[in-house]
């Protein structure tokens, strides 16, 4: 069984500052980094910036600054969001560096060894905000601006001599692809709009411009300059040290196992990307799935709306571990999410806090007072109790089948569910009315603290700096997480000396 993982985040474009749109896309990433780490896989997660383009260029030149000055400070941003998000990447890409120049013009040749690029002029729209190009029937005129329908960004009309990729010769092929590869696109609904496009019909791709100077130069034409998304695609191979195919990094992570992306880029890496590699004979990505936007209000979040918030605002005020919650949580993975303070404050609240603090806080503090912090010595497991804790061996391979499905929302709701069967476990055996009956006593409590530990477990991938707190009560570390643990009911050892614990979340109060 393949037990590599590789997982890439967007290539963020960093034409501003980070907002949360970034940060879910980075989270959701580690969470599936994190859990897979546990369950015994090797794991390369990557993120990092795409720094070339006319936008990138313009922004440079509003700010007086040459565009790799301004890349260098803009793209420490996204470098330091990692950091604060507590993200365990592997690597931070960067589209100025050497390696990925090198890794762009070994594609393009390989391309031009192909016959998969000829030179012949482009006319038509194109977005500079989205470093894309629309036809006429993806273009609408609102205020006598003509924007793009999809995205609501502004287009240009260019007419320049340009380099094209024969996307239409792909068509095809790709379909045969997606039906050969039906998990290739999600979720459903990214599925279906791509086969739509595709069978629509396929234009040849514009992929070089005359008129823009900031990005890799063609290797055959200093005149011509790669379009930005072949060259930014290019990203998720040259983080393994692509054309290098022998090293061990390309031999066991690529083909990359998921790129996770934003909805709004699904085209460039659901048909473009695999096109390029095949045309390149490079086996594609094993999966693409296609999130939705963060909005504020019913507006996705943009630079140009003035809509952004900022997840450095919200971690300073909430705190890293409850943004994670609530992201994860309270966003339905594939569908657009709103976050809002009001809801933000309501979940920690009511699940961290109330369930989770509470129940830890109660379990231990009981403990303190009764039998020393140990884990009970002497106890006997009714049919009740091992129903509770048989609920995660169960559900064990469910779990595992639903997040190779990117089916997040599953899990969380397992473990919400636990959290309140536990807290529901305790209230009901009453352990303060069993003190003249010590080995039921010992058993309600022996079971509610492999409960806690069963949970955090779970809550790993989530929530990691609190669970770990929780964790080292019971003495386990980072490195001895494993999923596994979970089907063991045995795990703690009597007599054990377990630690005390404080206030994992402090409630909020709300101010009316």
């Amino acid at each position: 069984m393949d037990k590599n993982f590789y997982i890439t985040t967007p290539i963020y474009y960093p034409s501003a500052k980070p907002h949360m749109g970034h940060a879910y896309s980075s989270i959701i990433a580690d969470f599936f980094a994190r859990f897979k780490r546990i369950n015994g896989y090797k794991v390369f997660f990557l993120t990092g910036t795409d720094e070339h383009g006319q936008k990138i260029q313009r922004a440079a030149e509003s700010q007086n600054l040459k565009p790799k000055v301004f890349c260098d400070l803009i793209s420490k941003n996204f470098q330091n969001l990692s950091k604060t998000l507590n993200l365990t990447n592997d690597d931070f890409i960067r589209t100025t560096e050497k390696r990925h120049f090198k890794a762009v013009n070994s594609l393009w040749k390989k391309l031009e060894e192909n016959d998969e690029i000829y030179l012949s002029k482009y006319s038509g729209w194109y977005s500079v905000s989205d470093e894309a190009f629309y036809s006429d029937d993806e273009i609408e005129i609102v205020n006598n601006i003509k924007l793009s329908k999809s995205s609501g960004s502004k287009v240009e009309w260019v007419e320049e001599e340009s380099y094209f990729f024969r996307l239409s010769k792909w068509q095809n092929k790709l379909l045969d692809f997606y039906n050969e590869n039906p998990n290739f696109i999600l979720p459903e609904s990214r599925r279906n709009e791509v086969l739509s496009f595709v069978k629509s019909g396929l234009k040849d791709l514009s992929i070089s411009r005359k008129s823009l100077k900031w990005g890799i130069k063609v290797p055959s034409n200093e005149n011509h300059t790669i379009y930005v998304w072949l060259d930014a695609l290019t990203n998720y191979l040259s983080a393994l040290n692509y054309p290098d195919t022998s090293n061990n990094l390309y031999k066991k992570f690529w083909p990359a196992s998921l790129h996770l992306i934003g909805k709004d880029i699904l085209r460039f890496h659901a048909i473009f990307w695999p096109a390029f590699l095949l045309a390149a004979n490079i086996k594609p990505p094993k999966k693409v799935y296609g999130h939705g936007w963060i909005l504020s209000g019913e507006e996705k979040m943009s630079k140009s709306k003035g809509n952004i918030l900022d997840p450095m605002d919200i971690i300073k005020e909430y705190g890293l571990d409850p943004l994670r919650y609530y992201l994860i949580k309270e966003v339905s993975f594939g569908n657009d999410g709103n976050i809002s303070r009001d809801q933000l404050v309501k979940c920690i609240n009511s699940d961290l806090a109330n369930n989770y603090g509470n129940l830890c806080q109660r379990v231990i503090s009981f403990l303190d007072k009764n039998l020393k912090l140990e884990v009970p010595n002497k106890y006997n497991l009714t049919i009740e109790d091992n129903n509770i804790l048989n609920n995660f061996k169960e559900n064990y391979n469910n779990l595992l089948n639903e997040i190779d499905n990117q089916n997040i929302n599953y899990y969380i709701n397992f473990i919400v569910n636990q959290l309140f069967s536990a807290n529901k476990y305790f209230n009901d055996q009453e352990p303060w009315n069993k003190k003249d009956d010590l080995e039921r006593l010992n058993t309600i409590l022996y079971v509610s603290l492999e409960l806690i530990r069963k949970i955090s477990v779970l809550l790993y991938p989530i929530i990691p700096d609190t669970s770990l707190k929780v964790l080292s009560i019971f003495d386990i570390n980072e490195t001895d997480l494993s999923y596994e643990s979970i089907l063991n009911n045995d795990f703690l050892k009597p007599k054990a000396k377990l630690k005390k614990i404080g206030i994992l979340f402090k409630k909020i109060e709300k101010n009316d």
